[in-house]
């Protein structure tokens, strides 16, 4: 009996075995392509804000890791967007740690001349049906900070409406979007701070990048 026990256990370590290894080669042969449909998509919600026919540099490639409490606790990313290396805009991620179920992950693009380009959430978990519409396939609410000027750290019009501000909230849910309005406002101080030295040369947040994820970028592209 302590024979087949012995075998059996045997078996189910080799049988564990194979098994890592088998997932670990799916992981190694999938790991470019999704990293090409993360790269992708991202692409697709830069371009949504700022539009490509804007700048003529790699924005994807062109960014820089930056750390601020005004965009949250954690590091963020700042992709650059320039037109023969002239500085166009720039799209900055934050965090609004204050959302009804927890943080939301936004990126907010705003050009030189001081006004907002575009702003999206990357990432939340709000009510479905209620604070998700800052979602912009739910609404077009988070459509109304493109073209709005960049305020002052007092400019009391950067609020909800239930708080004196220009921007609407929702039935039965403010406090998602009033944590975006705030969150957008502090991206725009952040940079009306930062100006002058967002641009500055710097080692990128992405120096390299891998043949196969280009590869498939490309095509996704195409």
């Amino acid at each position: 009996m302590l024979n087949s026990v012995s075998k059996n256990a045997k078996v189910l370590a080799l049988f564990a075995i194979i098994s890592t290894a088998i997932v670990g080669m799916v992981n190694e042969a999938t790991k470019g392509r999704i990293a090409a449909q993360e790269q992708a998509q991202l692409l697709k919600v830069l371009h949504s804000i700022i539009p490509p026919k804007l700048h003529n540099n790699d924005i994807y490639q062109d960014c820089k890791i930056i750390a601020d409490p005004l965009l949250g606790k954690e590091k963020q990313t700042a992709y650059l967007a320039k037109y023969n290396d002239k500085p166009i805009a720039v799209a900055l991620t934050a965090t609004a740690p204050d959302g009804y179920n927890g943080n939301i992950n936004l990126i907010v693009a705003i050009n030189v001349n001081g006004s907002i380009s575009g702003v999206r959430v990357l990432k939340h978990q709000e009510t479905p049906g209620l604070g998700d519409k800052v979602e912009m396939r739910k609404s077009p609410w988070i459509s109304s900070f493109s073209g709005k000027p960049l305020p002052d750290e007092n400019d009391s019009q950067w609020a909800v409406s239930k708080d004196g501000g220009m921007f609407d909230q929702f039935t039965g849910a403010t406090i998602t979007p009033r944590a975006v309005v705030k969150a957008v406002k502090k991206v725009a101080l952040y940079f009306k701070a930062h100006q002058k030295t967002l641009f500055n040369a710097g080692e990128s947040c992405r120096p390299q990048v891998d043949e196969l994820t280009q590869e498939n970028v490309e095509s996704n592209n195409d």
